[in-house]
């Protein structure tokens, strides 16, 4: 908005340039004197417009006191619009005649007088505004820097407690790592007692079994040597009952040749 209100205020100032050096052409050579305070008075007009453009500028960066500049942009442009009313009536009373010269530099005089007053304002103003910038930039500034401080507190509070939690984790694993390893250290030793004692336990059924079946190899040796004798005594038994039998046969046929041998022997007698 400043920029257009600048451009419209120079596109006025070049219009009431054009008009007056239209009017210069047209006006009779003895008034030239009234034509060059004219554009003197233009150009205070455009230089009051420019420094009202500068003060909207300015106004539009200072956020604090936007409306007060506002305000005091628009009186600025109702003085311009003065002025340039001024303009025109002053070239109005130039084609009046030569008895309204001194009049419309009175004029002049009094708007160079309201130019300077308003270009005094509107540097004032601009100071305020660079004024009021710098400190909305250094409060800016300041309330970062502390907007800074208290990420980086917080930061480094939520690395502490990262650090913390990561610290309990770590001393929590350590622990059930040490507790895994005794109670497994345990499980291995009770399940190194109990296979001993099965062990034992099957070391003593293999001896029991063992000594049992050694035991019984031996009664079934005894058994068998008692029926091996028993077998024996029978077999001998049996082997003199048929010696003594067939020593009777054989003394029986040792008879009964002798006798047929002394019968024969008879007969032949």
């Amino acid at each position: 908005m400043p920029k257009k209100a600048k451009s419209k205020a120079k596109s006025k100032a070049k219009l009431n340039i054009k008009k007056s050096k239209k009017g210069r052409r047209a006006a009779p050579p003895k008034r030239r004197k009234v034509a060059v305070s004219i554009p003197a008075l233009e150009a205070a007009a455009t230089e009051a417009a420019d420094f009202a453009a500068k003060h909207e500028a300015a106004a539009a960066e200072s956020k604090g006191a936007a409306e007060q500049r506002r305000s005091d942009a628009d009186a600025a442009r109702q003085e311009v619009a003065k002025l340039e009313a001024a303009a025109k009536k002053a070239k109005r009373d130039v084609a009046w005649g030569a008895a309204a010269v001194k009049e419309a530099n009175n004029r002049a005089a009094k708007l160079d007088a309201l130019a300077e007053k308003a270009r005094r304002e509107a540097t004032g103003r601009e100071a305020a505004a660079e004024r009021a910038r710098r400190a909305a930039a250094e409060k800016a500034r300041r309330e970062a820097a502390q907007q800074a401080k208290r990420e980086a507190a917080e930061k480094a509070r939520l690395e502490a407690i990262e650090r913390a939690k990561r610290k309990a984790a770590e001393k929590a694993e350590r622990d059930a790592a040490r507790k895994a390893e005794r109670e497994a250290a345990r499980q291995a030793k009770r399940e190194a007692a109990e296979k001993a004692k099965i062990e034992a336990a099957e070391r003593a059924q293999r001896e029991a079994a063992e000594k049992a079946e050694r035991e019984a190899a031996r009664k079934v040796e005894r058994e068998a040597a008692k029926e091996a004798k028993r077998e024996a005594a029978r077999i001998a038994k049996i082997e003199a009952a048929a010696e003594a039998k067939r020593q009777a046969a054989e003394k029986v046929e040792a008879e009964r040749e002798a006798a047929e041998r002394a019968e024969r022997e008879a007969a032949e007698r």
